[in-house]
């Protein structure tokens, strides 16, 4: 019996916080999904620990097997109510560091912080995640090659993320080890489970999603996705030769409209027909 691998990101791909619709089956559906015997489900999020367990609660989504948090800094396999943090992930992406954590960053950049940086609550920190607010209208191509090059003189090799909050109206700045992104952390969820990229999908909607959608493993993207999303995915895919390998949610699998679960749904059902008899 295969084991397939259903790998999904939270906000605004399985949890309706967008402005689209939901359809009101849909995470009744997804449940009934997740539980069957041939199914492991991970969670891929931005979300710290905390609150991944806090949308579970609050959006009434089934309990996965793991759970891929703090933009792919941590790894997590969850049994019960126990969440065991996966150390072998924790040693992968400390290489890029070599030895050095959240504290040598921020004295490296003790000099920036309180005018082009200030950091975030150290709820949102932790070993190998180091988050800064920033002003919303700083340049943060010039910003994140400055802080790269830097931490590079110091054999620190980092990937950083820059995103927006427009309802805070700040920029929000993660530096992370190179290794850590969601894509890795998925393939190396993949490789100690020994599972086959046949048999593994992700589904997401956003700019951050990229990298998974992008990569050739099976991928799903939401009716509700924005439009330049879809079309940076087709159009980067496209050039690869690999369109087939992402489904677009469009609607109407069993009367949904696509959006959030309905899609996510939808295109398990495109890459794994079987899936009618599962729910």
């Amino acid at each position: 019996m295969k084991t397939i691998l259903l790998c999904s990101d939270l906000d605004r791909t399985l949890i309706p916080n967008g402005a689209e619709e939901e359809s009101s089956q849909a995470r009744p559906l997804f449940a009934r999904l997740a539980a069957h015997p041939q199914l492991r489900l991970a969670y891929v999020s931005g979300r710290d620990k905390n609150l991944v367990k806090e949308a579970i609660a609050e959006f009434k989504l089934p309990k996965p097997d793991f759970v891929i948090g703090d933009v792919g800094t941590t790894l997590y396999h969850v049994e019960g109510s126990r969440w065991k943090m996966n150390q072998g992930w924790q040693l992968e992406i400390g290489r890029d560091w070599h030895g050095r954590g959240h504290d040598d960053i921020t004295k490296r950049l003790a000099d920036m912080d309180g005018k082009d940086l200030e950091l975030q609550a150290p709820d949102k920190q932790n070993r190998y995640k180091v988050s800064y607010y920033t002003d919303p209208s700083i340049n943060p191509r010039t910003l994140s090659q400055y802080i790269s090059d830097l931490l590079d003189d110091h054999d620190i090799a980092t990937h950083i993320i820059w995103s927006r909050d427009d309802a805070e109206d700040t920029g929000l700045l993660d530096i992370l080890p190179r290794r850590a992104n969601k894509l890795r952390a998925i393939r190396f969820l993949m490789n100690e489970k020994t599972v086959e990229e046949s048999n593994t999908i992700f589904a997401g909607d956003s700019g951050n999603d990229l990298d998974v959608l992008v990569s050739g493993l099976q991928a799903v993207l939401v009716k509700n996705a924005a439009e330049d999303v879809r079309k940076t995915a087709c159009h980067r895919l496209a050039e690869k030769g690999l369109d087939d390998r992402l489904y677009l949610a469009k609607g109407g699998f069993k009367g949904m409209n696509g959006n959030y679960a309905a899609g996510v749904l939808e295109g398990f059902a495109h890459f794994f027909p079987e899936i009618a008899d599962w729910i």
